[in-house]
Formats: C-alpha cells, structure tokens, sequence
C-alpha cells in the first residue's frame, strides 16, 4: 500500500514468479534461480474528504483536553 492522501488508499497486487534456469555455454553448465514481479491490479480507493482534520503530533495527554473544549 502507498499513501495517496486523505481517506485515499492505493492498493496494488503483485504476482511474484520464481523460475529456475539452465544456462548452458560451450565450457560448463549454470543453474540460477530467477525472480520477477508482475502487476497483476491496482486500485486508488477513495473515501469520503472530512469536513474536519486535526493533525495531532506532539499533543499529550495532558494538553489534549484543551483541543476538545
């Protein structure tokens, strides 16, 4: 999941395939692994913009009273 901002979340869906491999060459034989990722869907959701937004870093319990009155 990424950020996209307020009540938006951008899902994605990867697929993630493995494949072993034989390479073969004049003067020996190699094995590798090889990994990949393919996008199979991506979605941006988005929700409703609140009428309010109160960005609260750095309030403590002691002072976040005086927010709500």
């Amino acid at each position: 999941m990424l950020q996209a901002g307020i009540n938006q979340t951008l899902h994605r869906i990867y697929l993630e395939v493995k494949c072993n491999v034989v390479i073969l060459t004049p003067y020996k034989t190699v094995q590798e692994q090889i990994s990949n990722q393919v996008l199979l869907a991506e979605r941006l959701i988005i929700g409703e913009v609140p009428t309010s937004y109160y960005h609260l870093e750095g309030i403590s319990t002691d002072n976040a009273i005086d927010i709500i009155e």
